[in-house]
């Protein structure tokens, strides 16, 4: 008896309910969704192939310092624990905002992402970062070690307003 034979005998075995949910299983994703889904992967291809090889500008993009004068700097070193308690210190050894762990998350957790980034580099997370208000009132973090930069509108009001706190103390 050959491979084939034996397939043979279970497909003929298999009855009724059985039978249904070996070809229900032959075909879970239907054909048209996967064709569409390559179609639609090919045209985004196509899109970024077109947008890189004509030069566009990146248009998510925030603007930038020459296009938007900075209104407020404020450079600072931040101090944070695993409980979400974070320590704001001014160049001076001031402290600039002392987050309690119930309030400090994000503060605490831009600590750590500038430990990473920095770790990368070789160096301390607590060194300096700017706080940045620009004349159209956004927010963000500036990073002149690694680059790294955070336009805080897109992490929401309430994240915002703990590094605004910072600027206006």
């Amino acid at each position: 008896m050959t491979l084939d034979s034996t397939t043979t005998q279970d497909r003929m075995v298999r009855t009724g309910p059985e039978q249904k949910l070996v070809e229900r299983d032959k075909e879970m994703i239907p054909t048209v969704l996967i064709r569409a889904m390559f179609i639609l992967c090919l045209c985004v291809l196509i899109i970024v192939t077109y947008a890189r090889l004509t030069d566009r500008p990146l248009s998510a993009m925030p603007p930038s310092e020459a296009d938007v004068p900075i209104v407020t700097e404020r450079t600072v070193r931040i101090f944070a624990d695993l409980d979400g308690s974070a320590r704001v210190l001014g160049l001076d050894g001031q402290v600039v905002a002392d987050f309690a762990a119930d309030e400090g998350g994000f503060v605490a957790g831009v600590f750590r992402v500038l430990e990473r980034e920095r770790g990368a580099v070789g160096l301390e997370a607590s060194e300096p970062i700017r706080v940045v208000r620009y004349a159209d009132g956004r927010i963000s973090l500036r990073d002149d070690f690694t680059d790294f930069r955070a336009e805080l509108v897109g992490f929401g009001a309430t994240n915002e307003a703990a590094f605004a706190r910072i600027l206006e103390e």
